[in-house]
């Protein structure tokens, strides 16, 4: 007979205790990345536990196993004599980030222009729509920004460029805050996405893939910028 029958509550209250520590270090994790994502806490700032901790809700525990994970996806890493840091891109891995970015999303609107459905242009015009309706909260025209460009890289319909932009996205979150933060900037990106999804409804990859490209260079130029006026 098994441990699990001969004390049934002793594993009943294990579980339990495990599932709570499972949900703590989930939320711990969820909260963490979302305020990298965001920018609320940015590229080289150090991440205390006691602090997290108390910020989010949780004991240290949770936060602990968080930062491990963050770690291990090459979010975050740990300096000597300074300790768990959110990873800081220099220059040089900026742009090369930026170079694969613009192969995989050129492809994927390349690809898109094939296999979109009417319903995912319509999805794309109303993100573009709505990025442009909140010009006043860059948070919230980032998050936007982003579901606009998963919008294509999912209608290509190919799992392994959607893998490999999935993985991509988690180095983008350590480029720091958005560049969308500005009424003149956020007008530009509107009207580049307007041009890509103009060009994905004709179904002319080439020219769907040519603007992403300029998009993406666009874009690159802007967080140069923005690198070299905080270094």
């Amino acid at each position: 007979m098994g441990l699990s029958k001969l004390y049934p509550r002793v594993y009943i209250i294990q579980n339990i205790v495990q599932g709570f520590d499972v949900k703590a270090a989930d939320t711990a994790y969820e909260k963490l990345f979302h305020a990298i994502e965001i920018g609320e806490i940015g590229p080289g700032e150090r991440l205390l536990e006691i602090e997290l901790a108390k910020r989010f809700g949780v004991s240290r525990t949770p936060i602990r196993e968080a930062i491990r994970k963050l770690e291990s996806e090459g979010i975050i890493q740990h300096l000597p004599r300074v300790g768990a840091v959110v990873r800081q891109l220099e220059q040089p891995e900026i742009v090369e980030l930026y170079e694969m970015r613009i192969v995989l999303e050129a492809t994927a609107a390349e690809m898109a222009a094939q296999h979109a459905s009417s319903a995912e242009l319509a999805t794309l015009d109303a993100l573009n729509s709505d990025m442009l309706g909140a010009s006043d909260d860059p948070n919230t025209v980032a998050q936007i920004n982003r579901q606009f460009h998963l919008c294509i890289v999912e209608a290509a319909r190919n799992q392994f460029l959607t893998h490999c932009y999935n993985d991509l996205s988690n180095a983008l979150m350590l480029l720091g805050k958005t560049t969308l933060d500005t009424k003149q900037r956020i007008d530009h990106v509107y009207t580049q996405h307007a041009d890509i999804v103009t060009a994905l409804r004709k179904r002319d990859g080439s020219t769907a893939a040519n603007a992403m490209k300029n998009h993406m260079e666009t874009s690159l130029t802007h967080r140069l910028k923005a690198y070299r006026e905080h270094s």
